[in-house]
């Protein structure tokens, strides 16, 4: 039976983000709040955490592409090799905010992704979730909840969405009424920017 637990975006609880991490350490999964939709997620450095997310998703693990929730740029060279100038400035103007990158993976990518040539990442303008992972010291990996052939209330309404996921993960946090626009993805791991999905985020970043 998964926990719900209310944490309010403008200033959260230090006390719940520590139940959050708690259960991040332990192995557990999470559904939490971002700025486009809700997402499922849990800690990038467990395995069997990873594993679990990949058999809701229904792919296998090494063939999964998740996205990595970081808190900010600083630690980018930990899974994402060497980028120019020009793309640096790109991820600079449009970050935090409601857009993937998918980039080249770096070599000391997690042992479960090393195969992966590249990996989205997000930083999402929502304190939540940047608390979390700032607070973990590490990223959490996520999948959106949204599904288009779904009714929109189950993947937007908090106590709906617990309602749903209840038995397959161990805490949803209510951080309000989410979003039913997923982010958009922005492929830079080529020479020029290839547009994969059009979401919230807008495209003047270039």
């Amino acid at each position: 039976m998964a926990e719900l637990i209310k944490i309010y975006e403008e200033n959260p609880n230090p006390r719940e983000i520590k139940k959050v991490i708690e259960v991040l350490k332990r192995g557990g999964l999470i559904i939490y709040p971002t700025d486009t939709v809700y997402g499922l997620g849990c800690d990038i450095t467990n395995k069997e955490a990873l594993e679990r997310v990949a058999k809701i998703r229904g792919v296998k693990l090494e063939k999964a592409n998740f996205s990595f929730i970081c808190k900010d740029l600083s630690n980018l060279s930990d899974y994402v090799k060497q980028i120019d100038t020009t793309t640096f400035k790109i991820l600079k103007r449009a970050l935090p905010g409601p857009y993937t990158f998918i980039l080249p993976g770096s070599k000391s990518l997690p042992s479960v992704f090393k195969k992966k040539k590249t990996v989205g990442i997000r930083v999402p303008n929502n304190n939540i979730a940047l608390e979390i992972v700032d607070k973990l010291g590490n990223p959490i990996i996520s999948t959106s909840i949204h599904d288009e052939d779904e009714v929109l209330e189950y993947t937007t309404d908090p106590e709906l969405i617990h309602e749903k996921w209840d038995k397959l993960v161990d805490l949803v946090i209510d951080g309000g009424y989410g979003d039913n626009v997923a982010s958009t993805v922005i492929d830079l791991s080529e020479s020029e920017p290839v547009i994969v999905r059009e979401g919230k985020g807008d495209l003047n970043i270039f």
